[in-house]
């Protein structure tokens, strides 16, 4: 078995990276004693581009396992490979997405509010000291008052950001998505109406920027669901937000069908810290049909029956707590296969179906 304080330090590592935008795979390496139960050998991370040039020994002579990794990145989704005696874990970690809003106005305020329920890191940004405040914004994990040309100095776009244009007039708007334009996020929207939208993208193809680009603009920003207030316009930007997020990701994932990672920062922040109770740390390895969390979801069950995070509730986890418990005795490993379709799930009085592969690891 490996060296847990090593481990904790490898989590640590990887929340510090994650904090700072980077885009990583875990490698999780299996002794295996037979198909479900063994020891863990090792565990490593790999930062995603820098990935060809830093590759340890172990990976660079495996061939299998390199494409593995970058495939994970592709999809979003753990994924294992398997030799003779020898199983790797490969799991894609995405930092938080930043949900970044650029105009502190009356849309700003319930978008700002959805952002973080729905899980993004969100960022306001206005050059009105009045509408740029954390007073105004609570949920907001940084708001800044700054030009709108400067900006972006301060927050430093990354691929994995979804960008919210609401500022208070067209030049603003402008200014923002011109400068915007100049990287590549995950997602770009803008208010405004047809027309002034359709003015716009003819004056930035003049100015010289491509169309292929400006086709990727979201504009009219949101779905259409004949939004009217400002909450409503706000519900209609997140669920268009949500559907990149969730199941476009074309950018991100060259074309393939692309799921956001899973990303349980609590148990993450867990798995980092030193524990006088033995406990083990739990993630769904793979995921098929209609399951309560997905791929890449953990969990932290303690031996005096304390537990964190969720792989779905009900019976089936509630049966995974019972094992993990063994795991913890025996200082091992184990894979589990849960299966939530056809009688079983009826059994249980469950309305999902599907299959869950789960990972039970002592920590």
């Amino acid at each position: 078995m490996g060296d847990r304080n090593m481990f904790e330090k490898v989590y640590q590592d990887l929340l510090q990276r994650l904090m700072n935008g980077k885009e990583l795979a875990l490698l999780t390496f299996l002794d295996s004693k037979d198909e479900k139960r063994g020891n863990i050998k090792n565990k490593i991370f790999l930062n995603k581009h820098d990935i060809e040039k830093n590759l340890p020994k172990m990976i660079e002579d495996n061939k299998d396992i390199k494409e593995k990794v970058l495939h994970s990145f592709k999809i979003g989704t753990p994924t294992t490979i398997t030799s003779d005696d020898k199983t790797v874990v490969i799991e894609p970690f995405f930092p938080k997405p930043r949900l970044i809003i650029l105009g502190g106005g009356h849309i700003a305020k319930p978008l700002c509010e959805l952002g973080n329920k729905v899980g993004f890191s969100v960022v306001v940004a206005d050059d009105r000291p009045s509408f740029a405040n954390a007073n105004r914004f609570p949920l907001a994990d940084n708001v800044i008052c700054e030009n709108f040309e400067r900006v972006f100095d301060n927050i430093k776009l990354r691929d994995s950001d979804f960008i919210v244009i609401v500022t208070r007039g067209h030049r603003h708007d402008g200014v923002c998505l011109r400068n915007t334009l100049k990287y590549d996020p995950a997602y770009i929207g803008m208010i405004g109406s047809k027309r002034r939208v359709k003015e716009m993208m003819n004056q930035l193809i003049d100015e010289g920027f491509s169309k292929h680009k400006l086709d990727k603009v979201n504009s009219p920003i949101g779905l259409s669901i004949g939004a009217v207030t400002p909450d409503e316009i706000a519900i209609s930007i997140i669920a268009e937000v949500i559907s990149y997020r969730r199941s476009l990701g074309a950018k991100i994932s060259n074309n393939n069908k692309f799921n956001w990672p899973e990303f349980d920062v609590d148990v993450i922040n867990e798995a980092c810290k030193e524990s006088e109770i033995p406990r083990a740390l739990i993630t769904i390895i793979n995921s098929k049909g209609s399951v309560p969390r997905k791929a890449g979801a953990k969990m932290i069950v303690w031996l005096d029956g304390r537990i964190m995070g969720s792989i779905g509730g009900g019976c089936s986890e509630a049966n995974i707590i019972t094992l993990a418990r063994d795991a913890i005795i025996k200082n091992e490993y184990s894979i589990e296969h849960v299966d939530m379709t056809g009688d079983v799930a009826e059994d249980e009085g469950m309305v999902c179906g599907g299959i869950l592969d789960v990972l039970i690891e002592p920590l």
